[in-house]
Protein backbone atom coordinates (compact mmCIF):
# COMPACT_ATOMS: atom_id res chain seq x y z
CA UNK A 1 0.00 0.00 0.00
CA UNK A 2 2.66 2.59 0.85
CA UNK A 3 4.38 1.93 -2.47
CA UNK A 4 1.11 2.42 -4.39
CA UNK A 5 0.35 5.58 -2.50
CA UNK A 6 3.80 6.94 -3.25
CA UNK A 7 3.38 6.14 -6.92
CA UNK A 8 0.04 7.89 -7.14
CA UNK A 9 1.47 10.96 -5.44
CA UNK A 10 4.35 11.03 -7.88
CA UNK A 11 1.94 10.80 -10.81
CA UNK A 12 -0.18 13.58 -9.34
CA UNK A 13 2.87 15.83 -8.98
CA UNK A 14 3.90 15.17 -12.58
CA UNK A 15 0.37 15.96 -13.76
CA UNK A 16 0.32 19.22 -11.84
CA UNK A 17 3.69 20.16 -13.28
CA UNK A 18 2.50 19.42 -16.82
CA UNK A 19 -0.63 21.51 -16.30
CA UNK A 20 1.38 24.38 -14.83
CA UNK A 21 3.81 24.14 -17.72
CA UNK A 22 1.00 24.35 -20.24
CA UNK A 23 -0.48 27.33 -18.42
CA UNK A 24 2.88 29.11 -18.47
CA UNK A 25 3.30 28.44 -22.19
CA UNK A 26 -0.24 29.67 -22.84
CA UNK A 27 0.37 32.81 -20.77
CA UNK A 28 3.59 33.53 -22.66
CA UNK A 29 1.84 32.98 -25.98
CA UNK A 30 -1.00 35.29 -24.98
CA UNK A 31 1.45 37.97 -23.82
CA UNK A 32 3.45 37.81 -27.03
CA UNK A 33 0.27 37.90 -29.10
CA UNK A 34 -1.01 40.91 -27.19
CA UNK A 35 2.28 42.84 -27.26
CA UNK A 36 3.36 41.97 -30.80
CA UNK A 37 1.17 44.54 -32.62
CA UNK A 38 2.42 47.23 -30.23
CA UNK A 39 6.11 46.36 -30.31
CA UNK A 40 6.28 45.60 -34.03
CA UNK A 41 4.77 48.44 -36.05
CA UNK A 42 3.88 48.32 -39.70
CA UNK A 43 6.05 49.97 -42.37
CA UNK A 44 5.89 53.70 -42.97
CA UNK A 45 4.37 53.87 -46.45
CA UNK A 46 3.11 57.00 -48.16
CA UNK A 47 0.69 57.41 -51.05
CA UNK A 48 -1.75 54.66 -50.09
CA UNK A 49 -5.41 55.64 -49.54
CA UNK A 50 -4.38 59.28 -49.18
CA UNK A 51 -5.97 61.06 -52.13
CA UNK A 52 -9.02 63.05 -51.08
CA UNK A 53 -9.38 65.24 -54.19
CA UNK A 54 -7.81 65.81 -57.59
CA UNK A 55 -5.75 68.66 -56.15
CA UNK A 56 -4.07 66.41 -53.58
CA UNK A 57 -2.58 64.18 -56.29
CA UNK A 58 -0.15 66.99 -57.13
CA UNK A 59 1.15 67.39 -53.58
CA UNK A 60 4.80 66.47 -53.05
CA UNK A 61 5.09 63.90 -50.23
CA UNK A 62 8.41 62.69 -48.82
CA UNK A 63 9.71 60.93 -45.70
CA UNK A 64 12.43 62.98 -44.01
CA UNK A 65 14.31 63.16 -40.71
CA UNK A 66 13.59 65.77 -38.05
CA UNK A 67 14.20 64.26 -34.64
CA UNK A 68 12.99 61.01 -36.20
CA UNK A 69 11.11 60.12 -39.34
CA UNK A 70 8.40 62.49 -40.51
CA UNK A 71 6.01 62.57 -43.46
CA UNK A 72 6.28 65.93 -45.20
CA UNK A 73 3.60 67.22 -47.61
CA UNK A 74 4.66 70.27 -49.61
CA UNK A 75 2.43 72.51 -51.74
CA UNK A 76 2.54 71.61 -55.44
CA UNK A 77 4.12 73.84 -58.02
CA UNK A 78 1.96 76.85 -58.82
CA UNK A 79 0.15 76.94 -55.46
CA UNK A 80 0.81 80.06 -53.38
CA UNK A 81 2.59 79.31 -50.09
CA UNK A 82 0.47 80.40 -47.12
CA UNK A 83 3.44 80.54 -44.71
CA UNK A 84 1.76 78.09 -42.36
CA UNK A 85 3.22 74.93 -40.84
CA UNK A 86 0.69 72.27 -39.88
CA UNK A 87 1.93 69.59 -37.47
CA UNK A 88 -0.28 66.54 -37.00
CA UNK A 89 0.14 64.29 -33.94
CA UNK A 90 -1.39 60.86 -34.75
CA UNK A 91 -3.74 58.98 -32.46
CA UNK A 92 -2.42 56.24 -30.19
CA UNK A 93 -1.10 53.15 -32.02
CA UNK A 94 -2.06 54.70 -35.38
CA UNK A 95 0.56 54.89 -38.12
CA UNK A 96 1.38 58.40 -39.41
CA UNK A 97 0.22 57.64 -42.95
CA UNK A 98 -3.37 57.38 -41.68
CA UNK A 99 -3.35 61.19 -41.63
CA UNK A 100 -1.65 61.69 -44.98
CA UNK A 101 -5.05 62.54 -46.46
CA UNK A 102 -5.18 65.58 -44.16
CA UNK A 103 -1.56 66.57 -44.76
CA UNK A 104 -2.10 66.39 -48.53
CA UNK A 105 -5.26 68.45 -48.23
CA UNK A 106 -3.43 71.14 -46.25
CA UNK A 107 -0.53 71.18 -48.68
CA UNK A 108 -2.87 71.50 -51.67
CA UNK A 109 -4.06 74.75 -50.09
CA UNK A 110 -0.51 76.08 -49.73
CA UNK A 111 0.34 74.97 -46.19
CA UNK A 112 3.39 72.88 -45.35
CA UNK A 113 2.15 69.85 -43.41
CA UNK A 114 4.17 67.31 -41.41
CA UNK A 115 3.24 64.12 -39.55
CA UNK A 116 5.88 62.81 -37.13
CA UNK A 117 6.40 59.13 -36.43
CA UNK A 118 6.53 58.32 -32.71
CA UNK A 119 8.12 55.30 -31.05
CA UNK A 120 5.51 52.53 -30.93
CA UNK A 121 3.10 55.09 -32.47
CA UNK A 122 2.52 56.64 -29.06
CA UNK A 123 2.82 60.43 -28.87
CA UNK A 124 2.87 60.14 -25.08
CA UNK A 125 6.49 58.93 -25.37
CA UNK A 126 7.63 62.32 -26.74
CA UNK A 127 5.03 65.10 -26.54
CA UNK A 128 7.81 67.61 -27.24
CA UNK A 129 8.47 66.22 -30.71
CA UNK A 130 7.12 69.43 -32.23
CA UNK A 131 10.29 71.26 -31.13
CA UNK A 132 12.42 69.59 -33.80
CA UNK A 133 9.71 70.03 -36.43
CA UNK A 134 9.32 73.74 -35.72
CA UNK A 135 13.09 74.18 -35.73
CA UNK A 136 13.43 72.54 -39.17
CA UNK A 137 10.25 73.66 -40.93
CA UNK A 138 8.77 76.55 -38.97
CA UNK A 139 10.96 79.53 -39.89
CA UNK A 140 8.77 82.33 -41.24
CA UNK A 141 5.61 80.27 -40.77
CA UNK A 142 2.82 80.38 -38.19
CA UNK A 143 2.46 76.99 -36.57
CA UNK A 144 -0.80 75.09 -36.19
CA UNK A 145 -0.51 71.99 -34.01
CA UNK A 146 -3.21 69.36 -34.57
CA UNK A 147 -3.77 66.12 -32.69
CA UNK A 148 -6.19 63.23 -32.95
CA UNK A 149 -7.29 61.37 -29.82
CA UNK A 150 -4.12 60.62 -27.76
CA UNK A 151 -2.23 62.86 -30.19
CA UNK A 152 -4.53 65.73 -29.18
CA UNK A 153 -3.89 65.06 -25.51
CA UNK A 154 -0.15 65.30 -26.17
CA UNK A 155 -0.60 68.44 -28.28
CA UNK A 156 -2.24 70.03 -25.23
CA UNK A 157 0.66 68.79 -23.11
CA UNK A 158 3.11 70.44 -25.51
CA UNK A 159 1.32 73.80 -25.33
CA UNK A 160 1.18 73.50 -21.53
CA UNK A 161 4.91 72.75 -21.33
CA UNK A 162 5.65 75.97 -23.25
CA UNK A 163 3.59 78.14 -20.88
CA UNK A 164 6.62 79.75 -19.28
CA UNK A 165 8.01 80.97 -22.59
CA UNK A 166 7.50 84.60 -23.51
CA UNK A 167 5.50 83.49 -26.53
CA UNK A 168 3.92 80.17 -27.43
CA UNK A 169 5.65 78.51 -30.39
CA UNK A 170 2.23 77.67 -31.86
CA UNK A 171 -0.44 80.05 -33.12
CA UNK A 172 -3.25 77.52 -33.29
CA UNK A 173 -4.24 74.27 -31.59
CA UNK A 174 -6.72 71.86 -33.22
CA UNK A 175 -8.07 68.91 -31.24
CA UNK A 176 -9.74 66.13 -33.19
CA UNK A 177 -11.87 63.89 -30.96
CA UNK A 178 -9.71 64.82 -28.00
CA UNK A 179 -9.46 66.87 -24.82
CA UNK A 180 -6.74 67.88 -22.32
CA UNK A 181 -5.64 65.42 -19.66
CA UNK A 182 -6.56 66.04 -16.03
CA UNK A 183 -4.35 68.74 -14.55
CA UNK A 184 -3.71 70.52 -17.85
CA UNK A 185 -5.12 74.04 -17.77
CA UNK A 186 -4.82 76.04 -20.99
CA UNK A 187 -7.68 78.39 -20.18
CA UNK A 188 -5.30 81.34 -20.00
CA UNK A 189 -3.06 80.29 -22.87
CA UNK A 190 -2.50 82.91 -25.55
CA UNK A 191 -3.16 80.54 -28.42
CA UNK A 192 -6.29 80.05 -30.52
CA UNK A 193 -7.91 76.63 -30.30
CA UNK A 194 -10.53 74.58 -32.11
CA UNK A 195 -12.16 71.40 -30.82
CA UNK A 196 -13.73 68.98 -33.30
CA UNK A 197 -16.12 66.27 -32.11
CA UNK A 198 -17.50 63.42 -34.21
CA UNK A 199 -21.26 63.17 -33.67
CA UNK A 200 -21.34 59.38 -33.28
CA UNK A 201 -17.96 59.01 -31.55
CA UNK A 202 -18.00 56.50 -28.70
CA UNK A 203 -14.22 56.52 -28.08
CA UNK A 204 -14.06 60.23 -27.20
CA UNK A 205 -17.72 60.73 -26.27
CA UNK A 206 -19.64 64.00 -26.19
CA UNK A 207 -19.52 64.56 -22.43
CA UNK A 208 -15.73 64.10 -22.27
CA UNK A 209 -15.02 66.41 -25.21
CA UNK A 210 -17.41 69.11 -23.99
CA UNK A 211 -16.11 68.92 -20.40
CA UNK A 212 -12.59 69.49 -21.73
CA UNK A 213 -13.55 72.88 -23.15
CA UNK A 214 -13.14 74.52 -19.73
CA UNK A 215 -9.45 73.53 -19.81
CA UNK A 216 -8.88 75.05 -23.25
CA UNK A 217 -8.08 78.68 -24.15
CA UNK A 218 -10.82 81.25 -23.79
CA UNK A 219 -12.88 81.50 -26.97
CA UNK A 220 -12.24 77.90 -28.07
CA UNK A 221 -14.97 76.85 -30.48
CA UNK A 222 -16.44 73.36 -30.53
CA UNK A 223 -17.61 72.07 -33.90
CA UNK A 224 -19.48 68.81 -34.50
CA UNK A 225 -18.74 66.64 -37.54
CA UNK A 226 -22.20 65.39 -38.50
CA UNK A 227 -22.69 61.63 -38.52
CA UNK A 228 -18.98 60.94 -38.11
CA UNK A 229 -17.10 58.57 -35.81
CA UNK A 230 -13.74 58.60 -34.06
CA UNK A 231 -11.90 56.69 -36.79
CA UNK A 232 -12.96 59.07 -39.57
CA UNK A 233 -10.33 61.64 -38.52
CA UNK A 234 -7.78 59.18 -39.89
CA UNK A 235 -7.77 56.44 -42.48
CA UNK A 236 -7.01 53.27 -40.56
CA UNK A 237 -10.26 51.32 -40.67
CA UNK A 238 -12.90 50.65 -38.00
CA UNK A 239 -11.96 51.06 -34.34
CA UNK A 240 -13.10 48.84 -31.46
CA UNK A 241 -15.71 50.54 -29.29
CA UNK A 242 -16.44 53.27 -31.82
CA UNK A 243 -19.92 54.32 -32.89
CA UNK A 244 -21.65 53.69 -36.21
CA UNK A 245 -21.28 56.38 -38.89
CA UNK A 246 -24.29 57.78 -40.70
CA UNK A 247 -22.23 59.56 -43.35
CA UNK A 248 -19.43 58.47 -45.66
CA UNK A 249 -15.84 58.95 -44.60
CA UNK A 250 -15.26 61.37 -47.49
CA UNK A 251 -18.24 63.51 -46.43
CA UNK A 252 -16.99 63.64 -42.84
CA UNK A 253 -13.47 64.54 -43.86
CA UNK A 254 -14.73 67.30 -46.15
CA UNK A 255 -16.50 68.82 -43.15
CA UNK A 256 -13.39 68.41 -41.00
CA UNK A 257 -11.36 70.23 -43.63
CA UNK A 258 -13.87 73.07 -43.87
CA UNK A 259 -13.78 73.65 -40.11
CA UNK A 260 -9.98 73.69 -40.16
CA UNK A 261 -9.93 76.15 -43.09
CA UNK A 262 -12.19 78.58 -41.24
CA UNK A 263 -10.07 78.30 -38.11
CA UNK A 264 -6.74 78.89 -39.85
CA UNK A 265 -8.18 81.81 -41.81
CA UNK A 266 -8.94 83.52 -38.49
CA UNK A 267 -5.44 83.20 -37.03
Amino acid sequence: MPACTSGRRGADVRTVRRVLGLLVVAAIGFGVGWAWPILVRGPLVVGQDAISSAATTRVQVTVEDAGGRVIVARPPSGVTEQKTLVIIYPGGLVRPQAYEWLARREAALGRLAVIPEFSFDLAVIDSGRADALIAKYGAGRKVVLMGHSLGGVMACQYVSDKAKQAQYPVAGLVLMASYPADGIDLSGAKVAALSLRAENDQVAPKDKVEAGLKQLPAGTKLEVVDGSVHAFFGRYGPQAGDGVPTVTRDAAQAQIGAYIDDFIAGL
